[in-house]
């Protein structure tokens, strides 16, 4: 029984670990959030294109979302495409030309700024591309959403 009650942590974390979860971002322009899986519930948020939401469930024309407040909501499912995003949760993320704290700083983004994920890279760094083009890479710890 000890070597059961020994293994149910790491069977957690395999399940909920970093890396388990999946991610989609919006498509359109702006898109909807509910409080229910229909158009006739009452609307509770819109969120823009390549806003990052972690999927939850998912039906035929609905999927149960999670926002970066951690807010469960319902979304239309051709509202979502597969790019993948991630949202600057910190006030701000300075993106470097190589992952490594000494490195130059590529761009920087602002709090709540989407920026489009390239790559994980190890020991932490994402490779991120700004919509206006501009590459680089930030401490996981400073986004929401991979």
């Amino acid at each position: 029984m000890k070597a059961a009650s020994a293994l149910a942590p790491v069977l957690l974390l395999a399940a909920f670990g970093a890396g388990g979860a999946e991610y989609r971002s919006v498509q359109d322009s702006a898109a909807v959030l509910y409080d229910a899986p229909s158009r006739q519930a009452k609307p509770l948020f819109v969120v823009s294109r390549d806003y990052p939401l972690e999927v939850i469930v998912n039906l035929e024309a609905w999927v149960k979302v999670r926002d970066q407040a951690g807010a469960l909501t319902w979304i239309e499912k051709k509202a979502l495409g597969d790019k993948r995003m991630v949202l600057v949760a910190a006030p701000s993320a300075e993106a470097r030309e190589r992952p490594e704290d000494g490195a130059p700083v590529a761009f920087s983004a602002a709090q709540n700024v989407a920026l489009e994920l390239v790559e994980v890279s190890p020991n932490g760094w994402l490779r991120v591309r700004h919509a206006d083009g501009a590459t680089g890479f930030v401490r996981a710890s400073t986004v929401w959403g991979y």
